[in-house]
């Protein structure tokens, strides 16, 4: 009887790992708004690390975050490290293109609670008098954010917090 528990035990975990397995390693996460400002306008505030508190969805989560600016003050070369709370964890930007004002291209390191490396971009195309912004980041999953997808939806989770740093973004921006 306790072989064939084992047997039966063995052969779901194997499922399960096989299952993890076979996720999708790569993902892509986007969002758009559009902004009543000219692209210029909208741009700086994202093109310097040192504006982002005013509308990144995650300053709000931990206040008490530390941060650091290194590298060039804006644009390609500006880096942002930070440390925070368990909700916000700890990681490091880099804007790494910085094409005013259509496009900023960002190496987003995190390194707790998972370590994982991803490219976040900011387009920003006129329209008429406004601005649309979207807002990507993509990236490859390894074995562990395969399993944690399994049990959660990463778009829906990460895509809320865009959708929350778009919309703060707009009111920042429209104020200017």
């Amino acid at each position: 009887m306790r072989v064939k528990i084992l047997i039966a035990l063995s052969t779901l975990i194997v499922a399960f790992l096989v299952i993890i397995a076979l996720q999708p390693a790569d993902f892509r996460i986007e969002r758009s708004t559009t902004i009543a400002a000219p692209p210029a306008a909208v741009f700086r505030h994202v093109n310097d690390f040192h504006l982002w508190n005013a509308w990144s969805p995650w300053a709000k989560i931990d206040p008490a975050m530390q941060q650091t600016f290194a590298g060039a003050p804006t644009g390609t070369g500006a880096v942002y490290t930070w440390t925070g709370n368990k909700e916000v964890g700890e990681g490091r930007m880099t804007i790494t293109e910085s094409r005013p004002p259509d496009l900023i291209r960002i190496t987003l390191e995190f390194l707790k609670p998972f370590a994982a490396t991803n490219v976040t971009e900011f387009q920003f195309k006129a329209t008429g008098d406004q601005t649309t912004v979207t807002w990507v980041m993509t990236g490859t999953n390894n074995f562990m954010l395969k399993a944690l997808g399994l049990f959660m939806n990463m778009d829906r989770m990460i895509g809320a917090d865009f959708e929350k740093g778009l919309s703060q973004l707009k009111a920042v921006a429209e104020k200017a």
